[in-house]
């Protein structure tokens, strides 16, 4: 591969074996262009490493780049959200001599209409691009088919949704996270112990990121052909008071002692710990937020997995941004690292 900074869209038509006008319709993502010649384009593009003058064509337009990001806003019970959308600001920060303008659209979790009504928002507005945090499984596949419709250019972060035309997916391999949370669980116990996952979300029949973990745990002991006995607790509510209630409720009759908490409120589930002054309990959650951070340190909760949520929504953006203007691709699916935290590493580590 050699870098040419200097190459026209002379020099590319000559290369590829092509005409001017269909390097200009390439470069510029119209129609009209056969798949084969595009290719042959592309990679004379990618073989000289050629980028246009990103700011002169900015500016040339006379009008920002307008990406929006459909997330959910941070809540009372988890902060965790706070984090992708500084990923977000970052990557705003980065692009902007670029003339990128990012709109942030913040939904309630845990109210599917607050989802639509952010839809309905984005709807209204002329838009570039698309980062999405696919909570609600329906709606979010109705709103990636409205941009195929719109040719809207989307990207997803924190979870995935298979068979779409998303550009680029960030966000952890859910079934391995929780392939892994059944391996910490079984070294502290047995073949033969119980275990328990907890989901808490008010909405889980959508929330198809959190069976997934529980897929991914069941997979581990299903491999070791361990006989397990695996418990799970719905607890579908997200106020500290109900989820402790519906915790003491459930152990009165399943005293179980290794547990899974499938999201980043684990420090509700820690704090229940804590009141009732249980020792005898292994705890492991998602997500390094200062409240779960709190009770590693206590030593309550034993291990969080962590996914570099920063991360993901500063590169979901970049990537709309490298498709819109460079015309170059990430790789379809970005898997984050698969980070354990405990007591005695926690102090290294950054979102």
């Amino acid at each position: 591969m050699e870098k040419n900074s200097t190459l026209g869209v002379k020099e590319i038509a000559k290369l590829s074996g092509v005409s001017i006008g269909t390097v200009d319709r390439v470069l510029h993502n119209r129609p009209g262009v056969a798949a084969k010649t595009k290719e042959k384009v592309l990679a004379v593009l990618e073989n000289h490493q050629y980028e246009p003058n990103l700011i002169g064509r900015a500016l040339s337009k006379k009008k920002p780049i307008h990406f929006v990001a459909i997330i959910p806003i941070s809540s009372p019970e988890s902060a965790y959200w706070d984090a992708p959308k500084k990923g977000i600001i970052q990557a705003l920060d980065e692009l902007k001599n670029y003339e990128v303008k990012i709109e942030i659209l913040l939904f309630d979790q845990n109210n599917r209409l607050s989802f639509d009504e952010q839809v309905e928002t984005f709807k209204s507005m002329e838009v570039d691009g698309l980062v999405l945090a696919p909570t609600f499984l329906k709606e979010s596949l109705a709103l990636s088919e409205y941009c195929d419709e719109k040719g809207i250019l989307y990207t997803y972060l924190n979870s995935d949704l298979p068979d779409t035309n998303n550009i680029a997916y960030f966000g952890a391999d859910l079934f391995q996270t929780g392939y892994l949370a059944g391996r910490l669980l079984h070294n502290y116990g047995n073949s033969n112990c119980e275990f328990l996952i907890i989901h808490i979300s008010k909405e889980m029949e959508n929330n198809h990121h959190l069976i997934r973990k529980e897929e991914g745990l069941r997979a581990y002991f299903t491999d070791k052909t361990l006989d397990a006995d695996i418990k799970v607790l719905h607890i579908n509510d997200t106020n500290i008071d109900l989820i402790a209630k519906q915790l003491s409720d459930f152990l009165k009759i399943n005293p179980v002692k290794y547990w899974l908490v499938t999201n980043s409120r684990v420090s509700s589930v820690a704090k229940f710990i804590q009141d009732n002054k249980i020792t005898d309990v292994k705890l492991i959650g998602f997500d390094f937020l200062p409240e779960n951070v709190s009770y590693l340190k206590s030593g309550i909760i034993d291990f969080l997995i962590c996914h570099k949520p920063i991360e993901q929504g500063f590169n979901a953006v970049m990537a709309l941004f490298h498709k819109k203007v460079l015309y170059k691709s990430f790789e379809k699916i970005n898997f984050m690292p698969i980070d354990v935290i405990c007591k005695e590493n926690y102090m290294y580590y950054e979102n």
